[in-house]
């Protein structure tokens, strides 16, 4: 359990200096003070502390291919399961990014975008470039193409 809280915090002190690096690197307006920059390893956790407004990256597995949400901006909606079992409803803006034609049930997919918590394990949403530029952009990487 030790290691394991050790390589939890190397490697979130690795993201946080990556993304504080170069100030110039970073989106021209900063994100709001409530979003927060965590390891994949932390989904659980904020889905566990019920938080919102999580940038998050991590991969899975499509354990569900749903149908598109045509509500407002289309959304490309499936069901990922991590490893650790948690699931996550990924919603990929298709009306700002490319839609993942060929995904499959049983692929992998590794992603960047906000974690919003639901009692179903949570949503995974701004998968893709702002074209405001006042949010940090998300992405999608299927097959060793990058969706954003």
């Amino acid at each position: 359990m030790k290691k394991l809280l050790i390589l939890v915090l190397a490697a979130a002190a690795s993201v946080l200096w990556y993304f504080n690096e170069d100030p110039a690197d970073q989106p021209s307006s900063a994100p709001p003070e409530s979003r927060q920059l965590v390891a994949a390893s932390d989904v659980a956790r904020a889905f566990e502390n019920r938080q919102s407004n999580v940038q998050v990256d991590g991969r899975g597995r499509v354990l569900r291919i749903l149908p598109d949400d045509n509500k407002g901006s289309r959304h490309q909606r499936f069901i990922l399961s991590l490893p650790s079992g948690q699931t996550v409803l990924v919603a990929h803006n298709i009306d700002l990014a490319p839609r993942i034609s060929s995904l499959k049930e049983g692929d992998e997919v590794e992603f960047f975008g906000e974690y919003e918590w639901n009692e179903k394990g949570g949503v995974i949403h701004w998968t893709h470039l702002d074209p405001d530029g006042s949010h940090i952009g998300g992405w999608l990487r299927h097959e060793g193409r990058t969706y954003e």
